[in-house]
């Protein structure tokens, strides 16, 4: 195996000899029977397409698709059009109808399970924007979706954030939108560290007070909404709000940090995924639960546990950058032929930090070809300046 020559930390050099394969064994054609695992998933930008990538979008559609195609094929279902694919941070909402309607049509083709992202994204938060105009733009993107048959996460919105003087703002408009969809929907509580602009969501910023809002939603429409995803990286957060659900009523762990627990549970109850870092740890999170699903909790804990180190760096602060940890893993696993993203979203992260992420991949057995992940590294160090041992 080819060694690397790594920045490190201290901006030193140091030799690293990656490791051979890893390979998972994931039974075909069998569906999670324990628990629902959704795997938020990064679209890939057209590399080619003349446009200024800061200001317009240009999307690979077939390798977008293909990779959908890959994460159905490991019995993953799809979360369309989430903050992982850059909604709000370089994907629009005209892009994301497009993104969505593909989705739904290639999900049908393999029997593959999908659910799209629902926002106030296209109204664009202003002093002059008011709730009716936030419920108008839920209620518009809620009849595409449905429209096109598919399922809906109804996502925060920053519109909403922007123009809620309190809690009960959050009711009227909440109460408004799920009297009107036609099946259960999965809310997302996603926390300001993952978008700024969301701070103080459901009317407070104490966590305890904005989950018994929260909840008194939940309770108020328990019969349109099939479960919450939160992302605010507290599991105990998560763990309090679990248990005081509605029995009908799912938790889908959106915490990147400390998912392995979550999703395994406790004596009182667990969580089901919906994850942006099962996309770049796809293999490991389906072997990971095939293992749940036959109790064996040893090889689920080994699996799953030498992914942690990894997550924690692809969403360290500021934890919204992810995505081009995310981008670059697919780059590394051959998902596809280049290391772009839309809105220039590549140079969001330093060498150092791609250089960490290279060795910790490798460590838990997620660079599926060494030598071409390998071969990469090398291309990636090279624009950086750090030239590797024997070239000119």
């Amino acid at each position: 195996m080819t060694k690397l020559l790594l920045p490190s930390q201290e901006g030193k050099l140091y030799s690293y000899q990656p490791s051979a394969a890893t390979s998972f064994h994931i039974p075909e054609n069998r569906p999670f029977s324990s628990r629902i695992a959704y795997s938020a998933a990064h679209v890939v930008a057209d590399p080619l397409a003349n446009v200024d990538p800061t200001l317009e979008v240009a999307i690979d559609w077939d390798k977008t698709m293909e990779y959908r195609h890959y994460l159905w094929s490991l019995g993953l279902s799809v979360a369309e059009a989430m903050d992982t694919a850059q909604r709000g941070m370089g994907l629009n909402w005209e892009g994301a109808k497009q993104l969505i309607s593909r989705s739904i049509q290639e999900a049908k083709t393999v029997g593959g399970q999908v659910a799209s992202g629902v926002g106030t994204d296209h109204l664009a938060p202003s002093a002059d924007v008011t709730l009716a105009d936030v419920e108008q733009a839920y209620e518009e993107q809620a009849a595409f979706v449905e429209g096109e048959g598919g399922r809906i996460i109804l996502m925060a919105s920053r519109a909403l954030a922007a123009c809620a003087q309190g809690p009960e703002d959050y009711q009227r408009v909440y109460n408004k939108i799920l009297s009107s969809v036609s099946q259960p929907v999965i809310l997302h509580w996603l926390g300001d560290m993952f978008d700024p602009a969301l701070k103080g969501y459901w009317g407070f910023t104490d966590l305890d007070q904005a989950m018994e809002v929260c909840l008194q939603i939940i309770r108020d429409n328990e019969d349109k909404i099939d479960g919450i995803k939160i992302s605010l990286l507290d599991d105990q957060k998560e763990i309090d709000m679990r248990r005081m659900l509605p029995d009908s009523v799912r938790m889908y762990t959106g915490d990147d940090f400390n998912y392995p627990d979550l999703i395994k549970g406790d004596e009182q109850g667990y969580s089901h995924a919906l994850l942006g870092i099962f996309d770049a740890i796809a293999p490991a999170a389906s072997a990971a639960l095939h293992a749940l699903d036959q109790g064996d909790e040893a090889t689920y804990d080994q699996l799953l546990e030498k992914t942690v180190p990894l997550s924690r760096h692809i969403f360290q602060v500021p934890t919204f950058s992810y995505k081009t940890g995310v981008v670059f893993m697919a780059y590394l696993n051959g998902h596809q032929d280049h290391f772009r993203m839309i809105g220039a979203k590549e140079s969001a992260r330093s060498i150092t930090h791609l250089s960490d992420l290279f060795v910790m991949a490798d460590q838990a057995g997620l660079l599926r070809n060494p030598e071409l992940a390998t071969t990469r590294m090398q291309q990636v160090l090279a624009l950086s300046g750090i030239k590797q041992e024997g070239m000119r």
